[in-house]
Order: structure tokens, then sequence, then C-alpha cells
């Protein structure tokens, strides 16, 4: 199923590291990506911002094939 706004998700670590996205930056993921659940704030083409509300962080564009939807 295709992540839209408004889902509820959480990155997959497998499909996250070693992604261009993780060359191009610090490949040490924090722990909230994969164990908390973000909220999808907007969509661009085949990319997702995701806002992750339990911990003070900024909002992060991931692409939507890294992301998995959560209950």
């Amino acid at each position: 199923m295709a992540v839209k706004k408004g889902d509820l998700v959480r990155a997959i670590r497998e499909k996250l590291e070693n992604s261009l996205e993780a060359q191009a930056s610090d490949t040490r993921f924090p722990p909230y990506l994969f164990e908390t659940k973000g909220e999808v704030v907007d969509m661009r083409g085949d990319y997702a911002l995701v806002k992750f509300g339990q911990v003070p962080t900024p909002n992060i564009w991931l692409r939507a094939d890294q992301l998995e939807t959560v209950k």
C-alpha cells in the first residue's frame, strides 16, 4: 500500500541503510526513526516529509519506499 499524507509510519532500516540518502549524509541514524511513529505531513513525488512528534527533532524527508505504515 502506498504511503499518503496523514499516515503514521516508521522507517525500514534495511531500505534506509546503504541508500543513496544514507551515503550522502551521516549513516548513524537515530533509533527513533525505526522505533517510534512519525506522521507524513507532506508528499512531493517519491518523497514524504515525516514529523516525529515523540522526540524534539526537525521533520525529515524520506523516500516513500523506505517507510512502512503502522497503526
